[in-house]
């Protein structure tokens, strides 16, 4: 890659960390607003949740970030290999929580249309779900450029991002999980 060229990918690589930022100022706003919405309705209330479902699904996310971190990590030192099956595993990982919140969580005996636990209890876990399922489409489709050798050493503003975004969510399942466990 000449010099040219990666300086000005490493501009364009800045503009976008920019944009991805204030995209994160906007998640932030609405995610807290749902948490906002938990506390001043349910004060200091909670349903009876399925304590030991949520600490798995809670766990197999932040494992789900080890290896998205590992993936991050692997192209930046140009281990293909292990950025590849990192993706995948993250991917696997992701999947399985959707499977944990929307095919378990959700088929208990609390209802969308119960109230203000259905409420924002399906508010919250909804809307992070569709934010692991986006999270994990992208990290897919990074995996499949990726298998055409589209990122490298140099060039992985892609990888980066979808890292980032996938911290992101993680981080947001964290305040939520904690927001809706019995302590």
């Amino acid at each position: 890659m000449s010099t040219e060229s990666l300086a000005s990918y490493q501009k364009q690589t800045k503009a976008n960390r920019l944009g991805l930022w204030l995209f994160f100022v906007s998640e932030t706003f609405m995610f807290g607003g749902l948490l906002a919405s938990r506390f001043y309705l349910w004060g200091g209330t909670r349903p009876d949740l399925d304590q030991t479902l949520g600490l798995v699904v809670t766990s197999v996310l932040l494992l789900s970030s080890f290896f998205m971190n590992r993936a991050e990590s692997a192209i930046a030192h140009g281990d293909r290999r292990t950025f590849l099956s990192s993706l995948l595993i993250t991917a696997g990982l992701g999947t399985a929580f959707l499977v944990g919140v929307v095919g378990f969580e959700w088929q208990g005996h609390i209802k969308p249309w119960d109230g203000v636990y259905g409420a924002i209890l399906f508010g919250m876990t909804g809307l992070h779900a569709l934010h692991v399922l986006s999270g994990v489409v992208l990290i897919l489709i990074v995996w499949n450029l990726g298998r055409k050798g589209h990122f490298s050493v140099e060039r992985h503003w892609g990888v980066e991002a979808t890292a980032i975004y996938w911290h992101f969510v993680d981080v947001v399942w964290v305040f939520f999980y904690l927001s809706l466990i019995h302590i």
